[in-house]
């Protein structure tokens, strides 16, 4: 049996969790969510937590049975008090600024790069090299910033690139002048 499908979600006091059939909906303080649980999974709101128990012994319901539970905990979380993923633009030249919903790149190239945000993600740049981004939804926010570190990946010789915030390039020794 799951050790994490076993565990209920703890419920903030701000959020609100609905179960109609297969379908979850959290709402609170940073948005609202939703998700389609798999069929092998039954979710339940009992009190100030929600359970999460399998349908069936199969190997298909024991292997969405923790997932589910771990959706659900992140969609709690992110409704409540969000996440962030802070990325780095290193480069002479390099920078970014955001207009609306659309973060405008200087990255080396011979023109620049719009690229646009989806719909519930949030930009902050601090000073022009740092772009930090929000959203209540773990899995927009994480796809986001790959597409964003994706334009530009960092390379291994001088660092100049997109990075994440937490991510060390393993740095790379030039050629040297034969003699």
């Amino acid at each position: 049996m799951s050790r994490i499908g076993k565990k209920p979600v703890a419920i903030p006091d701000k959020v609100k969790v609905t179960v109609s059939g297969q379908k979850v909906v959290v709402e609170g303080p940073k948005g609202r969510l939703e998700h389609q649980a798999h069929p092998k999974t039954q979710v339940k709101v009992d009190g100030k937590q929600v359970v999460v128990t399998r349908v069936g012994e199969d190997r298909l319901a024991k292997g969405v049975y923790g997932l589910t539970r771990t959706l659900i905990s992140n969609m709690v979380q992110g409704v409540s008090t969000g996440y962030e993923r802070t990325v780095e633009i290193n480069g002479v030249g390099f920078k970014a600024e955001v207009k609306g919903s659309v973060l405008n790149l200087a990255l080396g190239f011979s023109h620049p790069v719009a690229f646009d945000l989806p719909k519930g993600i949030t930009a902050e740049v601090d000073k022009l090299t740092k772009v930090t981004l929000r959203s209540a939804d773990k899995q927009l926010l994480g796809t986001t910033v790959a597409k964003l570190r994706s334009l530009r990946p960092p390379e291994p010789y001088k660092g100049k690139g997109i990075k994440y915030a937490e991510e060390v390039i393993k740095r790379k020794e030039g050629k040297t002048g034969a003699g």
